[in-house]
């Protein structure tokens, strides 16, 4: 984890020109790097640079590196390679346990379900000169399954909590875990995605890694029959995770806590 920022960071504070190769406006590019937010926000900035990396799940430690990930810092590619194999291992693992927590089997998000890519946000915000007139990312909720944070040591991170913004401040050694719509969708409502954001700062710079579990796009989402009964009919249509991805992509910004767009009129639209 400390090798996972510290290389980051060092990547960030390459020169731009040394940096330039791998920038891309096109979010189909699975490795890039690119500015603001992937959403739809109807034309609002985000103060934030990403540097995104995917690798398929079943991607060993050991295996080679990737010719599409960057080369410099020269260390970078080993060190991303072996976060990103533990990481989804810790995911996997917490899957399991949610499982048996719910009563249900314990391998039941083993499969389609977490085999797609495992993509790495590097989120990079630069010190803003105006963190009040805008942010690092909009309020949102993760669309994958189930999302693991390496934040780093500076504060920026907020989640939704009872009608407030509530303050996740860094703890060293730890992995901050996000449920996504994904797992929403499947336990019917019984766990929900986290509502979040990220807040700017006028003197720091924040560097926080995001690893993204999540669905095959083929593979068909809904609520599992053992989150349903007569009281508790479906509140979610089984769609395509790749049919998800493309439709579920607006950010509705307002003034209340709640922002984004409810996941059950999204479905109802579909």
């Amino acid at each position: 984890m400390r090798d996972m920022l510290e290389v980051c960071e060092e990547f960030f504070q390459l020169p731009a020109a040394s940096k330039a190769y791998m920038y891309s406006e096109d979010s189909q590019r699975p490795n890039r790097i690119f500015s603001g937010t992937t959403y739809d926000t109807g034309g609002d900035k985000y103060w934030r640079d990403c540097l995104r990396l995917a690798c398929p799940s079943s991607f060993p430690v050991g295996s080679g590196t990737r010719d599409d990930w960057p080369h410099t810092p020269q260390r970078l590619r080993g060190v991303v390679e072996r976060f990103t194999a533990l990481t989804r291992g810790l995911g996997v693992e917490l899957l399991r346990l949610l499982s048996e927590a719910m009563g249900i089997r314990p391998d039941y998000f083993e499969g389609d379900i977490s085999a797609g890519d495992v993509v790495l946000n590097v989120n990079h915000y630069p010190p803003c000169p105006s963190p009040e007139k805008t942010l690092g990312l909009p309020p949102h909720c993760d669309r994958n399954l189930i999302t693991l944070l390496l934040q780093g040591s500076v504060y920026g991170l907020d989640v939704a909590y009872r009608g407030e913004w509530i303050k996740v401040e860094p703890m060293p050694g730890a992995l901050v875990v996000n449920f996504g719509q994904q797992l929403e969708v499947v336990t019917n409502g019984l766990l929900k995605s986290v509502e979040h954001r990220v807040v700017t700062s006028s003197t720091l710079a924040r560097t926080a890694v995001a690893t993204f579990i999540m669905p095959t796009p083929d593979c068909l989402i809904g609520p599992s029959k053992e989150f349903l009964a007569g009281d508790k009919p479906p509140c979610y249509r089984t769609i395509r995770f790749g049919d998800f991805m493309r439709m579920y992509n607006t950010v509705k910004l307002g003034s209340s806590i709640n922002q984004t767009t409810d996941l059950k009129n999204i479905q109802k639209k579909i």
